[in-house]
């Protein structure tokens, strides 16, 4: 096992929840922490801690953006007009890994920004190597030749581990989609529940 599938495995035990929905999580067998601790009781969590939580959990889930990034998109959010904590959502969901990973091209977010980085993607004809790269509605995305035999993508695409967004339509056969809207976060097929609203409050406090 990878030290990358261990990492995501330990997150999952630090929060107690199966943040990606995966079958073989250790939570669904043992919901309590990582570590010789991991089965002490928890006293009662402080305001800031639980927006720090939900903080955590939204930045890991998108491949554990790093801290910077995931200040600069909220930052990103908030300047835009409506709702920040639906901006926040939205610009997320927008990412060019994060609609690779929700047309099934690839099984996890984690591989998803691999994928892109090595140049397998191509956004309206053209190759686009960078994952936070933000599409934009209509935009089709689309496998580069070289890709669309790979396993990692066969598979992905077989896969009945989770179903593909309205927001996001696909095509199997030409290996495309297209990115429809930008969702909503009650459009967006989260395993667990997510608190943008406590991550602005993070961040704007």
């Amino acid at each position: 096992m990878t030290k990358r599938i261990q990492a995501k495995y330990k997150s999952d035990r630090r929060f107690g929840q199966n943040l990606w929905g995966r079958p073989k999580s250790p939570v669904n067998k043992r919901q309590y922490g990582p570590g010789q601790h991991g089965q002490r009781r928890k006293g009662k969590t402080s305001d800031f801690g639980l927006q720090l939580v939900a903080k955590q959990k939204l930045r890991l889930y998108y491949g554990n953006i790093t801290e910077k990034q995931f200040r600069k998109t909220y930052e990103e959010a908030a300047r835009r007009k409506g709702n920040t904590a639906e901006n926040l959502i939205g610009l997320l969901e927008s990412r060019l890994d994060a609609v690779v990973y929700r047309a099934k091209f690839t099984p996890t977010v984690f591989s998803a920004r691999q994928f892109v980085n090595h140049g397998h993607v191509k956004v309206n004809g053209r190759r686009v190597n960078i994952a936070s790269f933000q599409v934009k509605v209509g935009d089709v995305i689309e496998l580069r030749e070289k890709a669309k035999t790979m396993a990692i993508v066969l598979e992905a695409l077989q896969s009945g581990e989770r179903d593909t967004p309205e927001y996001v339509e696909v095509d199997p056969k030409a290996m495309a989609a297209r990115f429809a809207r930008v969702p909503t976060l009650a459009d967006v097929p989260y395993a667990v529940q997510m608190e943008p609203n406590l991550v602005v409050e993070y961040y704007a406090s």
